[in-house]
């Protein structure tokens, strides 16, 4: 019997270690490995961004975890951050394959897309896209301009009432990728864009919780009707909705004479003469759902965190409009150009971009080859994870790194500078493909609507919190505002009282 008992306890231990994840040698440390399991009881599923903290200041800039069985490294801190994304960024390009959400897109698009031609290709014709905007007679300045006379007509309807902005600001960075996307803008009851917007709601709500992590980790549950089986049909029918999109256009679309941009990618369909080309109409439908939820999410929460900061540092919002009047005297509205003339207001829409820290993880990355990392082994396929709070908050590269203060980008003379640590969208060939519309968005959004308005924190609302709400973009808790006309003034100078 007690033979029996021995061998069966040797048998359970020798299982054991046989499903227990290890390190390779040279590989990051961190904390205990479990079996099946991994690192999964040291993470908050709901809002795991506290537990990263907390083992960074434990294993230090370059620390590992396994989701499961599968291991992952969290990259913090500047140093290493250039290394990994900027220096060896090619070692660091690709994109975990059989992760939750890659399953759900297929990878297709250019967000999720391996590093590589494909990825290449569209990165490049998007990126061009994006930046000649002036297809037709509009330019992107003109659009935006355009979305914001609506937010205008909203917020005066809603003078010496509280309303709530959320779903004001997130219909304006909708409707200006739209704008972009297929031409047009959708009235904010419309039934499409609705539907869209709710599918990618569920999407990233059943992607930053729980099921997500548990699809990562444990393979045996995918095929069981589980809810993480709703974020595949979902997608679905967000590509369904853009596929009948791009039927209608290519109806309509005159060759060589592109309304927006799927009548580009159309054209560049064309120029394959029928050959085999890297562009595909499922690219096509990923591309323009990659485009659309990094073109909202992000600059519909940077915009709701900046107006909330702004009503609660009442200072700060009126040294901007002072320069705001000072600037545009005598202009009807403000064009991009104009950011030179306005650091303060610059560095307010940094500050903005820092504190929000939009989008916290960046979008894992993996390894493409066997590489090293500030001294460490990390072989082809590792899964890394960028914690971007790390950089936007960290001692020593932000005079006041923890606290909502402009002078994070002003010099001595009252210039704007931007610190090697901004990096909000990332860095290196996998930032953000839409940085370059969100800072023209914020910057004709938010000085627009401050010349116009002064937005004020209700009395009766009690003290604010700025705790974000996790997801895979962080956006602020609802919270209620007043708004009220400016009264006319003649600009003064930044330094009067």
């Amino acid at each position: 019997m007690f033979v029996t008992l021995l061998l069966l306890w040797l048998c359970i231990c020798f299982i054991i270690l046989q499903l227990k994840s290890r390190r390779p040698k040279n590989f990051p440390p961190g904390p205990p490995v479990l079996p099946i399991l991994g690192n999964l009881l040291h993470l908050n599923l709901e809002n795991p961004l506290k537990d990263f903290e907390r083992l960074h200041k434990s294993y230090g800039n370059v620390y590992s975890l396994f989701i499961g069985p599968n291991p992952a490294v969290v990259i913090n801190g500047l140093k290493a951050m250039k290394e990994a994304i900027v220096i060896k960024a090619s070692d660091f390009s690709g994109r975990p394959h059989d992760s939750f959400v890659s399953n759900v897109t297929q990878r297709k698009g250019v967000i999720l897309a391996d590093y590589g031609s494909v990825w290449r290709d569209h990165r490049r014709f998007a990126l061009m896209t994006l930046r000649n905007f002036g297809l037709g007679k509009k330019s992107m300045e003109d659009r935006i301009h355009d979305e914001v006379q609506y937010t205008i007509k909203t917020l005066e309807t809603s003078i010496g009432k509280i309303l709530s902005p959320q779903v004001m600001f997130h219909n304006a960075a909708s409707n200006i990728i739209c704008q972009v996307l297929f031409g047009k803008r959708y009235e904010y009851d419309d039934e499409t864009i609705k539907t869209i917007v709710q599918c990618f709601i569920e999407i990233t709500k059943i992607a930053n919780g729980p099921w997500a992590m548990l699809y990562d980790s444990l393979h045996i549950i995918r095929n069981l009707p589980l809810p993480f089986r709703n974020a595949f049909k979902n997608y679905e029918t967000c590509e369904n909705i853009v596929k009948h999109m791009v039927n209608e256009f290519r109806k309509t679309r005159v060759p060589g004479e592109p309304r927006h941009f799927v009548d580009c990618y159309l054209d560049e369909l064309e120029k394959g003469g029928g050959q085999e080309t890297l562009f595909s109409e499922e690219q096509l439908v990923g591309t323009c759902l990659d485009l659309y939820i990094a073109g909202t999410d992000t600059t519909s929460n940077t915009l709701l965190t900046s107006f909330l900061y702004l009503m609660n540092h009442p200072h700060i919002q009126e040294r901007c409009q002072q320069e705001i009047d000072l600037v545009l005297e005598g202009k009807d509205r403000p064009s991009f150009e104009d950011r030179n003339n306005m650091p303060y207001m610059q560095a307010v829409i940094h500050e903005v971009q820092r504190i929000s820290n939009t989008v916290p993880l960046s979008v894992f990355h993996c390894t493409t080859r066997d590489t090293e990392l500030m001294g460490y082994s990390i072989p082809t396929g590792t899964m890394i994870i960028q914690n971007l709070a790390s950089v936007l908050m960290e001692e020593g590269q932000w005079k006041f790194p923890h606290e909502f203060n402009p002078e994070n980008f002003l010099n001595e003379k009252g210039e704007f500078v931007k610190p090697e640590a901004f990096m909000p969208f990332s860095a290196g060939p996998r930032m953000c493909l839409g940085e370059g519309l969100a800072r023209m968005e914020l910057f004709l959004i938010m000085v627009t609507l401050l010349k116009k308005f002064k937005f004020i924190w209700p009395e009766d609302a009690g003290e604010p919190d700025f705790t974000p709400v996790f997801g895979i973009t962080m956006s602020p808790k609802p919270y209620p505002m007043k708004v009220q006309l400016r009264s006319e003034q003649r600009p003064m100078a930044l330094d009067e009282d």
